[in-house]
C-alpha cells in the first residue's frame, strides 16, 4: 500500500488517496507498467518530471515528485516530497521489506581500494561457510552466484531489490562499494549500515564534483549520517582520514602503518610472493602484494574484528585470500621471465601506488614499461598528471586509449602528452590502438623486465564511439607473452 511505502518520507503535500495498492516502483518511465508508483528524480542529464505524463499513460497509479504538475489527473495520486532521490531510497527500502535491516551491511568508500576491500570481506566470510552478498565494480554476488555489475553502486531501486534477493537467499552479510556518485545521488539513502570504511581520497571524479573540496564533503556526508550503533573505520595515514570521522555518531576506529591506531600494521617484507607483516604484534604472511594492499588488509582486519571475529582466526583466514580481479594481477612469461601486471589504476594516485610498489619489488636493473591511457568524457584535468606519473616511474611509457567513449582517442592522448616534459619525451611514445600498444610494450621487454598495463583492470570491453567491443587487458597481455616465446 502506498502509505506504507511512504513511511518516514519527508512529504510536502498529497493529492489523492494513499490507501492504494502499488505493484512496482520505478524511476525510469520506460519501465513503468500498470500499478507502478513513478518517482520523478532529477538526474545529471535528465529530469524525471519531464516523463510524468508518459508514466501515467503507461499505467502509473502514483507519482512522487518535487514539484506537482500543473494538470493533476483525478485517478492518480500525487505526492510532493522535499527530495525525490532521498524519497526513492526510503520508499525502495520500505517496498522491498527493509532488506538491509535483516542483514549486516558494511560499505566501503574511498578513491582507491574499494573493490579489493569489499571483495576480501566477502571472501573472508565465504571461507567460513557463511552466505554473503557482494556489490562491487567488478561483480555482484549472492553467495557463489555471480551477477554482472553495471555501476559501482546500482540505483536505489535496483539496490534494494538486489538486497531483497540477498535476504531471501539467506545472506547474513552484505559488503558493498559506496561511490561518491552514489552518496551524492542518494542511491544509498534508506540503507541500514552496520559499518562503514574509508580507504583514502585523491584526485578523481572532478568532472562530476567540480572541486576536490566537494568530493571530500560528499564522502564525509555518508559518515556524518551513520547511527551510533554502527562502526566507522578510517585510514589514519591519509591526511583526510581523521576529518572523515570527526562528526560521525558511529564508533570510531583507525588503521595505520605509521602511527598509533586500533589496527596497527608494519611491513616486514614486500615481494612478488606477497606481504610479510606484523599486525597488532602478530606476524603474518599474505598473498597480496604492495603497500597499498597492506592498507587494504588492515581495513579488512579492522572490519572483521568490529564484526566480532577472533583476531587470530581473522589473520589466519586473511593470509589465505587473494585479491580482486584486475587489481595487481600478476603473470610471467615462461622463458623470458618477463613480468606482466594488469591493474585498474585509472587515477594519478592509484597509478603512483602501483608503480611505487613495482619499484620496491625490483631486484636489480629490470626495466619498467608502462602502458596507460585515460577515459573519454571524464575528468580531463588528471590526464597530464597520469602521463607525468607514468614517465616519472617508468623506463618506457606508451600512451594509448583506455575507454575513449565519445571522444577522439588522439585528443585524449594529446591531453596526456601535455604532462610529458622535454626529458621524458625520449622514453614516451603514443599508440592509439590499445592492442598494438600492449604488443609494442612486450616487444620492448627483455629478460626479467616488468610490463604494466594500467587503467582497465577487470573490464572485458573497450568503449569506443559509444559501442562496447570485447577487450581484456589480461588476455591480450597473455597472448603477447605467448608470441614472445615463439
Amino acid at each position: 500500500m502506498l502509505k506504507e511505502i511512504l513511511y518516514t518520507v519527508n512529504i510536502q503535500s498529497v493529492f489523492g488517496r494513499t490507501d492504494i495498492d502499488v505493484k512496482d516502483l520505478q524511476s525510469d518511465s520506460r519501465k513503468v507498467s500498470p500499478g507502478t508508483c513513478f518517482i520523478a528524480i532529477t538526474g545529471t542529464t535528465t529530469d524525471g518530471h519531464q516523463f510524468i505524463e508518459t508514466a501515467i499513460q503507461k499505467g502509473a497509479v502514483a507519482i512522487v515528485c518535487h514539484q506537482l504538475p500543473e494538470n493533476l489527473q483525478a485517478h492518480v495520486t500525487y505526492v510532493a516530497v522535499e527530495n525525490t532521490a532521498v524519497a526513492a531510497g526510503i520508499m525502495s527500502h520500505n517496498f522491498y521489506g527493509a532488506p538491509s535491516a535483516h542483514m549486516k551491511v558494511v560499505g566501503v568508500t574511498g578513491t582507491n581500494g574499494k573493490t579489493t576491500v569489499a571483495t576480501l570481506l566477502w571472501k573472508y566470510f565465504t571461507a567460513k561457510g557463511i552466505l554473503c552478498g557482494l556489490i562491487s565494480t567488478v561483480e555482484n554476488k549472492i553467495g557463489d552466484t555471480t551477477l554482472t555489475a553495471t555501476h559501482t553502486t546500482p540505483d536505489t531501486i535496483q539496490l534494494n531489490q538486489l538486497m531483497a534477493q540477498m535476504k531471501d537467499a539467506g545472506c547474513q552479510f552484505v559488503f558493498m562499494e559506496c561511490s561518491s556518485h552514489a552518496i551524492h545521488q542518494h542511491r544509498i539513502s534508506g540503507i541500514h549500515f552496520t559499518g562503514a570504511l574509508f580507504t583514502n581520497i585523491s584526485h578523481d571524479h572532478l568532472d562530476y564534483h567540480q572541486t576536490f573540496e566537494e568530493y571530500i564533503r560528499v564522502k564525509k556526508s555518508w559518515f556524518d549520517s551513520l547511527p551510533s550503533q554502527a562502526f566507522a573505520i578510517s585510514n589514519a595515514d591519509d591526511k583526510r582520514g581523521m576529518v572523515m570521522l570527526q562528526n560521525t555518531s558511529a564508533k570510531k576506529y583507525f588503521y595505520s602503518l605509521s602511527t598509533m591506531a586500533a589496527f596497527k600494521g608494519k611491513i616486514l617484507e614486500n615481494s612478488l610472493i606477497g606481504l610479510h607483516m606484523s599486525i597488532n604484534d602478530t606476524e603474518v604472511h599474505f598473498k597480496l602484494i604492495g603497500e597499498f594492499n597492506a592498507y587494504n588488509v588492515l581495513a579488512v582486519f579492522g572490519a572483521v574484528t568490529c564484526l566480532g571475529e577472533d583476531k587470530n582466526e581473522a589473520l589466519q583466514i586473511l593470509s589465505t585470500l587473494t585479491g580482486a580481479e584486475g587489481r595487481f594481477d600478476y603473470m610471467q612469461s615462461p622463458d623470458h621471465k618477463v613480468v606482466g601486471i594488469v591493474d585498474y589504476a585509472h587515477t594519478p594516485d592509484a597509478l603512483l601506488n602501483v608503480l611505487a610498489t613495482i619499484k620496491n619489488l625490483k631486484k636489480g636493473q629490470e626495466k619498467v614499461i608502462t602502458v596507460v591511457g585515460c577515459g573519454g568524457n571524464r575528468d580531463k584535468t588528471k590526464r597530464p598528471i597520469m602521463a607525468e606519473v607514468a614517465c616519472q616511474y617508468s623506463d618506457k611509457v606508451i600512451l594509448t586509449s583506455d575507454n575513449p567513449r565519445n571522444e577522439n582517442p588522439l585528443d585524449i592522448i594529446k591531453d596526456m602528452e601535455a604532462g610529458v616534459n622535454v626529458v621524458a619525451r625520449k622514453k614516451c611514445i603514443s599508440i592509439a590502438d590499445r592492442r598494438e600498444a600492449i604488443k609494442t610494450a612486450v616487444s620492448f621487454s627483455g629478460k626479467d623486465d616488468i610490463v604494466l598495463v594500467a587503467g582497465k583492470g577487470h573490464e572485458k570491453y573497450q568503449e569506443i564511439g559509444g559501442v562496447k567491443y570485447d577487450f581484456d587487458d589480461k588476455r591480450v597481455l597473455e597472448e603477447m607473452f605467448s608470441l614472445l616465446e615463439k
